[in-house]
């Protein structure tokens, strides 16, 4: 019998192209979004307007589908853009590289608020001005669901969706601390470079 996976292997990655694309958009409008509602943001951002980040994630397991590198460029206005073509030999001016050796404790310590080991090069006035924003910008969940369902039910749900997050870091913060528990000689959290 023929090994179906070489004809379902293109289907795969087409499928992987739009779902990509897709995320990648939305994301990208998301960050804008917050990064528009607080001015002393985008005046950090417009000083390095043209230049380019470019996120990789490293030690990622072969068994899962790749990921990236993506690119992000700084638009005039202080905004993002994606950069479709990131692996096309884009010579970024910061590099961000994101450890994900266990996809699954990754997601635990970005749920429970705590960053991933990363590795950082390059312009370090543009790290310094990323990281000013990765700190001090929030999205101000309630403020936008007020424009549509007013003030009250918007507090409420933004009071409800605060429960849940939180149940959510206490949960991934459990687990986490537990799977750390499973080897003595391990420590629970990777050393933050």
């Amino acid at each position: 019998m023929a090994d179906p996976l070489p004809t379902i292997r293109p289907m795969f990655e087409a499928m992987k192209t739009v779902a990509q694309r897709s995320v990648m958009e939305r994301l990208v409008l998301f960050v804008n979004h917050v990064v528009a509602a607080e001015p002393a943001a985008l005046e950090r951002l417009r000083p390095h307007a043209g230049r380019t980040m470019t996120m990789e994630v490293v030690d990622w397991p072969t068994l899962l589908p790749p990921i990236g590198p993506l690119a992000f460029r700084v638009t005039p206005a202080g905004l993002l853009e994606w950069e479709d073509d990131a692996g096309a030999g884009t010579l970024a001016d910061l590099r961000v590289a994101v450890v994900a050796d266990n996809p699954a404790a990754l997601l635990g310590r970005l749920i429970t608020g705590d960053r991933p080991a990363v590795t950082v090069s390059g312009d370090a006035a543009f790290a310094s001005d990323l990281d000013w924003l990765i700190d001090n910008l929030r999205w101000d969940a309630q403020d936008d669901l007020a424009r549509f369902v007013g003030d009250a039910p918007a507090r409420e749900l933004a009071r409800f969706g605060g429960f849940i997050a939180a149940g959510f870091r206490d949960a991934a913060k459990a687990l986490r601390d537990l799977a750390g528990r499973g080897d003595p000689g391990q420590a629970a959290d990777p050393p933050r470079r």
